[in-house]
């Protein structure tokens, strides 16, 4: 039986967000959710995609259509599938990822967000905020917070 519907996971590509995206994945196979991979980006400046585009070869960089975005999309669907998910869809969308992921929960209608705890102890993000602690407030559903890293 659905628990959520929909279980909207953030993934930078990290490890770490990998872990959430494990968690998550593991959880929609037991409940028979969807699984909505997301990932926030910020565009390539023309400059940084021109030195690409050399360094890759231009006619590479345009068959391989592959962005880092794509890049961590597809590595988070792999592991979803391989935690059993079986409903998959993934989306990237350019933003602020605390400004993306809960505009996609409401949008898609989520029922759960996951996301990892980088970011909440550090410097930076106990002064500007961390996108899990602004998921906390700004979200229109559930939270859950994985602990992906190991409090060192």
């Amino acid at each position: 039986m659905s628990a959520y519907g929909i279980i909207l996971v953030g993934t930078d590509g990290s490890d770490s967000s990998f872990r959430a995206v494990d968690r998550a994945a593991r959880l929609a196979a037991a409940t028979g959710d969807a699984l909505l991979l997301a990932t926030a980006y910020s565009p390539m400046p023309e400059r940084e995609r021109a030195s690409a585009a050399d360094q890759l070869g231009d006619l590479a960089y345009k068959v391989q259509g592959s962005t880092p975005a794509d890049d961590a999309l597809r590595a988070a669907r792999e592991r979803a599938v391989a935690a059993g998910a079986r409903r998959v869809d993934q989306v990237a969308v350019q933003g602020d990822a605390a400004d993306v992921i809960p505009r996609l929960a409401r949008e898609r209608s989520a029922g759960l967000v996951v996301v990892g705890n980088r970011g909440l102890n550090s410097l930076a993000g106990r002064i500007l905020g961390s996108v899990p602690a602004s998921l906390s407030h700004r979200s229109p559903c559930d939270v859950l917070i994985v602990r992906t890293t190991d409090g060192k």
